[in-house]
């Protein structure tokens, strides 16, 4: 109730404000509306988007399904405030997808919030950000859900990836020569994901991460967005590693997963995870490249007597390879491979590949998109699974 009354506050406080700042609209694509403050004191951008998505799923043996549903449909609001080196930003998620995981943890309430951060440009190229949003991973998931080459990521992103946790970042980039531009982020955060509300629980987690763009920076962002939308004029290459180690964990994967309870409390456990990383782009044909490696000093939760209690850490590595090509028409052609091999011993879980062939058509590059592609995943002495997936992404 409370959130409804939120946003019906929001509408109210928007139509009189988009009236008076017509001439702030934006362009398709670029939020419904753009807003400043007097003096230039602040500004606001409000953004809306939805994903509406269709699947049907074969399974060897006959069974099937079809499933219809808003993916994701959220809210933005950025811009700064007091200054315009002090940024900001807020998302909100709408859709069933993006508020499921309730839970003790999260007071039972649903998981509205999907980022809200502070980003404060203190000195130079140096800027620190505070609240929630996404560590500095795999950039597979770093990169928007709005920006994705194919209908949604891979399988390494689902098994690894270390997503959205509260915290402190520090960010800063430097040139080594003219082109050759490095950029380094450090991070500390509570550990256990989003929107938890109870506490920390086990130790804190700390992220480290260095990219490298050898050839200059990516046009438009272009790293951190799929398909060279762009046609980068001459090649562009952005190398990247992070290094995750997540303090006395209490869940199966990092701060994902579910929560490994004992007897007396939660199971504690170092865990270590590795992502290495590569996007390559030019004249509209892209490459990305994703390694990870999960470790942990015990992955196998115990009671206080010394007895299992079935949960463990998900430890393994994947490994993602993705490429496209856009035609002149801004029609794409992309191909995806990913294989995960979580370690039997210990998690039970068979080696799988999966190989996904998309299509997308860019009517206004990734504000207004139709994609759809098709999966067939390989599961070593299991059932093999056929996909199928058509989605329209629409972004103001």
């Amino acid at each position: 109730m409370k959130f409804k009354v939120l946003l019906i506050m929001l509408w109210l406080l928007a139509v009189p404000l988009t009236y008076s700042q017509e001439a702030n609209a934006s362009k398709f694509g670029k939020g419904l509306f753009n807003l400043k403050g007097e003096n230039d004191s602040w500004s606001m951008k409000v953004g809306l988007r939805m994903q509406l998505l269709g699947t049907s799923n074969w399974e060897d043996g006959g069974k099937s399904e079809a499933n219809f549903l808003t993916r994701r449909a959220r809210l933005k609001f950025d811009g700064f405030a007091y200054s315009p080196k002090l940024k900001y930003k807020i998302e909100l998620g709408l859709s069933n997808r993006d508020q499921s995981g309730a839970s003790e943890y999260t007071s039972n309430a649903p998981r509205y919030i999907l980022d809200a951060q502070l980003k404060w440009n203190f000195y130079q190229n140096f800027e620190l950000w505070f609240g929630q949003g996404k560590l500095p991973g795999n950039r597979e998931r770093v990169i928007s859900s709005a920006n994705l080459q194919q209908v949604d990521r891979s399988l390494l992103n689902k098994r690894f990836t270390i997503d959205r946790d509260f915290g402190v970042q520090l960010r800063h980039k430097f040139n080594l020569t003219d082109k050759f531009v490095v950029k380094e982020i450090f991070s500390v955060a509570q550990g256990e994901g989003r929107n938890i509300t109870s506490g920390n629980l086990g130790g804190h987690q700390y992220t480290g991460r260095v990219e490298l763009f050898p050839f200059g920076s990516f046009a438009g962002k272009g790293d951190y967005k799929g398909a060279d939308l762009q046609r980068e004029a001459k090649p562009k290459l952005a190398i990247g590693v992070s290094y995750d180690h997540n303090n006395n964990a209490v869940k199966t994967r990092s701060n994902q997963g579910s929560y490994m309870e004992t007897d007396n409390g939660f199971f504690e456990t170092n865990i270590n995870t590795w992502f290495i990383d590569a996007m390559f782009k030019y004249q509209g044909f892209s490459f990305m490249a994703e390694y990870s490696d999960r470790t942990a000093d015990d992955p196998f939760a115990k009671n206080s007597d010394g007895t299992l209690t079935g949960d463990v850490v998900q430890v393994g590595n994947g490994l993602n390879l993705q490429t496209g090509y856009l035609l002149n028409n801004d029609w794409e052609v992309s191909g995806r491979y990913t294989n995960i091999e979580l370690d039997k011993n210990i998690t039970g879980k068979n080696q799988e590949s999966q190989y996904t062939l998309g299509l997308s058509k860019y009517i206004v590059g990734h504000s207004l998109k139709v994609q759809t592609d098709i999966s067939h995943l390989e599961i070593d002495g299991g059932n093999n699974e056929l996909l199928y997936r058509l989605q329209v992404d629409i972004h103001f």
